[in-house]
């Protein structure tokens, strides 16, 4: 290797003026210099002058130092660039890998957070009094027995299922807390002797039972409020009676209940009576109160309506137009209005089973079937509709 060194020593030596020549060539375009040069040289020296500028070019330092510089010391020659592959492994054992043996040690219990402490004792905390709330619902809810009353209705009133069904619902929702923010006003409407006045005296009963005789109050239009007596008078009379009522149950925590029946015989400035008594910008006590007026208003909507869709589901909206027409009571929003079904032949049959043994008569079969024969009815759908519902059982059974 060093004699090859030496020997491309010599050559550079020799070939000093050539290139001499050839680049003054270059520089003043006569080409046939440089090529008549370059043809005068040997083939063996051609080669030699190859490979010594192809090793020069590998071995030629970065900075800039000239071809007759010695040769770079191990210490001083650059390192060949990596293969991209070589990269890629380099990078991705950069990477500090933990050994299996070695144990890892777990902070201290001095250096974790608290915080996941508090989270789950603040979780605890929100369980309980929601559970708690709950509970005290279901207290409330027991103390008016409504399970009893349910089962009551569902005895002794007979074709209603829709209309009780969303009376008890009513009722659960109002009754489930003591706290509201207005009254609330159950406006139920039917035909005559579809048992609007049966119902009211059965919820009345079953209110006394659980909340006192003094909470409970039945208002009949014509039995307190005579024609012959002025309408203000009426009046000042039923609003000292409320006042005194929600009183005395504020004070003992309970909510009093008032039936109204015959509405539709009420004169004007008793409706706008009920109608502030229904306001929600009241005291606390106007506002812990269930209102249910009992009225045959709109009683040829509904029946036209039910015969035609043999349901009463979606009366309200019609029936609350039209009430609305005859005095805004009904237009507040707090007003929940009920209508109640026409009774079918079968439920009239039902009402002279029950009035006949009451009465202590025998039930015969053939017998009722012959009164409830005798009534009048509307028929449509296949079905049979008494007009009068069972208004005239009682009559029929007394003339037996």
């Amino acid at each position: 290797m060093e004699l090859l060194r030496q020997q491309m020593d010599r050559t550079d030596d020799e070939m000093e003026p050539c290139v001499k020549a050839n680049r003054v060539g270059r520089e003043s375009g006569l080409e046939n210099v440089s090529s008549g040069s370059s043809s005068a040289l040997p083939l063996q020296l051609k080669a030699m002058v190859r490979i010594r500028s192809k090793y020069l070019r590998r071995m030629r330092p970065e900075h800039g130092a000239s071809p007759s510089s010695p040769e770079p010391t191990t210490a001083t020659r650059p390192e060949r660039s990596a293969s991209p592959h070589r990269r890629k492994g380099r990078r991705r054992m950069s990477r500090v890998m933990f050994p299996s043996d070695r144990k890892k040690y777990l902070p201290k219990n001095r250096d974790r957070s608290r915080v996941k402490l508090f989270l789950f004792l603040f979780f605890i905390v929100v369980f309980l009094q929601v559970y708690n709330a709950i509970e005290n619902l279901d207290d409330h809810v027991e103390k008016y027995d409504l399970d009893g009353l349910e089962r009551a209705l569902y005895r002794e009133v007979f074709g209603q299922q829709e209309t009780l069904e969303t009376l008890m619902y009513h009722l659960n929702d109002y009754l489930s807390t003591y706290a509201h923010q207005r009254p609330l006003v159950l406006s139920m409407h039917g035909a005559s002797g579809v048992g609007k006045s049966h119902l009211g005296r059965l919820l009345a009963r079953h209110f006394r039972s659980v909340v006192g005789n003094d909470l409970v109050v039945q208002y009949f239009t014509l039995h307190h409020c005579p024609l012959q007596e002025s309408p203000e008078n009426c009046t000042s009379k039923l609003i000292r009676r409320v006042t005194k009522v929600v009183t005395q149950a504020e004070e003992e925590e309970r909510i009093p209940l008032f039936v109204l029946d015959e509405v539709e015989l009420m004169r004007p400035p008793l409706l706008d009576m009920l109608r502030t008594l229904m306001q929600p910008k009241q005291t606390n006590e106007f506002l812990n109160v269930v209102y249910v007026l009992l009225s045959s208003l709109g009683e040829e909507e509904i029946t036209a309506y039910y015969l035609q869709n043999a349901s009463a589901s979606g009366a309200e909206q019609l029936l609350r137009q039209t009430l609305g027409k005859l005095h805004p009571l009904w237009e507040e929003p707090g007003v929940e209005i009920i209508p109640l079904t026409l009774l079918e032949r079968s439920h009239v049959v039902q009402c002279f089973l029950e009035e006949m043994t009451d009465e202590g008569f025998y039930p015969d079969p053939a017998n009722v079937e012959r009164l409830a024969g005798e009534l009048a009815y509307h028929r449509a759908g296949g079905k049979e509709y008494a007009k009068t519902g069972c208004k005239q059982v009682v009559a029929k059974v007394n003339l037996l």
